[in-house]
């Protein structure tokens, strides 16, 4: 971590909770991805969202991409306004990522990415999809808010796929390194090649399926509760 990205993360532990609206990541977040970039230099950094985190990767990262979408919160005007930032190396997209995202042309791969944007279903895994391709081998994917179920989905998800390997878990915030294992193809089929598929049993609705998973004996157990002689 370069000098000037440890003096804002000093000064960042000062801001108020207040800063903005939304609230700030837990300081213990902001140090994990310091410590990131002092084993991976960041040329090329995204995050969807926008605030403290903001500030540090301005000053991590020589080209910062930020999609947020200004809300009341004035998590944007805090984090532009802010002497803490180093204006130069971001460019921001506001909008909603759900469409900013789509229309954006990569011109070179990522080192990082923090995905902090939209929580709702299917919004964060969205942001993924127009992401993942992007990522160089050994990059770090970040999820904020895995506590959220839409997000936590995403984040099992993410733990079972050979492309990526969960390092560090900081609170609600999950650390994810990209594998050297080939990408999934993002135009393609390829379900059975995903490793949360791999592992769940396909569920089978027929009725034979459905007579498959009970034993003769909590059938008949089931019928006497329901004509109440159990």
């Amino acid at each position: 971590m370069n000098a000037d990205a440890q003096f804002v993360l000093g000064e960042i532990k000062k801001l108020p909770s207040s800063w903005h609206g939304a609230g700030l990541l837990p300081f213990t977040v902001l140090e994990a991805i310091a410590r990131c970039a002092t084993e991976v230099g960041f040329r090329h950094s995204l995050e969807t969202g926008c605030g403290a985190s903001t500030l540090l990767l301005s000053h991590l990262s020589a080209r910062h991409h930020v999609f947020a979408r200004q809300y009341e919160n004035g998590s944007i005007d805090s984090a532009m306004a802010s002497k803490l930032l180093r204006r130069e190396s971001v460019e921001l997209v506001e909008g909603p990522t759900q469409r900013t995202l789509p229309a954006w042309k990569c011109e070179e791969g990522l080192e990082f990415v923090l995905l902090d944007g939209p929580h709702g279903f299917p919004f964060h895994q969205l942001e993924y999809y127009y992401i993942y391709p992007h990522l160089k081998s050994s990059a770090w994917l970040v999820l904020d808010n895995i506590d959220i179920p839409t997000v936590n989905d995403h984040y099992r998800f993410l733990k079972a796929d050979q492309m990526f390997e969960l390092v560090e878990r900081v609170g609600a915030t999950a650390f994810f390194r990209r594998t050297s294992h080939p990408m999934i193809d993002p135009l393609s089929e390829s379900w059975w090649l995903q490793g949360y598929n791999r592992r769940k049993r396909l569920v089978d609705y027929s009725v034979r399926g459905l007579l498959g998973y009970y034993t003769p004996s909590s059938l008949k157990s089931g019928l006497k509760r329901l004509l109440g002689r159990g």
